[in-house]
């Protein structure tokens, strides 16, 4: 993972808290786009990155696009203290999984980190809150028949129930192959959690 933030007090927090997780691997961090750019092309193993928004020069939103192109699969955090409904369906739309307050906890930015490594997305609850009042009773577009045959095979064992090691064990591939095609799931289908996907599911069968 990466962490590119301005903030040397944020910075080093952020740092310190990743070391203590032997599950992460740091490989670099920066203080602008333009440096983590720099740092990316150098290093493309990154999966992860903690992108602040307000950050001198390009802003974390200008610089998201610049991102996926050189990493179209890496995960991304957008750390902010903005909240506007504009600048998190900007960074949504350019590619963002989730969009955490600066006023969050350590703990529960770890924790983001997981939860969008392992293919899922996190947004502090204010952020959350606002996302859905903007979006209102919107229905969500019908992708599901974008899906491959193995993905609508896991999107019903998912819907009946079954958990990542049951499903593994039911097409014998491995969980990580599992959590692969649930995050390209979740992608596809434009949402953010397993229920979701049972509910999406659910209301087309």
């Amino acid at each position: 993972m990466a962490i590119i933030e301005d903030d040397l007090t944020i910075q080093s927090s952020l740092v310190q808290s990743v070391n203590m997780y032997p599950a992460m691997n740091l490989v670099f961090t920066a203080g602008s786009v333009e440096k983590g750019l720099e740092s990316i092309k150098d290093n493309v193993d990154v999966d992860v990155i903690v992108l602040d928004i307000g950050l001198p020069g390009m802003t974390g939103l200008e610089g998201l696009p610049h991102i996926k192109a050189l990493l179209p699969d890496v995960d991304i955090i957008m750390l902010t203290t903005y909240d506007d409904s504009d600048r998190i369906f900007h960074a949504l739309c350019n590619g963002a999984q989730s969009y955490i307050s600066k006023k969050t906890p350590l703990k529960v930015i770890m924790e983001s980190i997981f939860t969008v490594h392992r293919g899922g997305s996190y947004m502090s609850p204010s952020i959350a809150r606002k996302l859905i009042t903007h979006i209102g009773t919107k229905p969500k577009e019908d992708n599901l028949q974008n899906l491959s045959d193995r993905q609508m095979d896991i999107v019903k064992a998912l819907s009946n129930g079954l958990s990542y090691k049951m499903i593994a064990s039911e097409y014998d591939i491995s969980i990580d192959t599992v959590r692969f095609h649930i995050k390209n799931i979740y992608k596809e289908l434009e949402v953010n959690s397993k229920v979701e996907v049972v509910n999406l599911y659910r209301s087309k069968t």
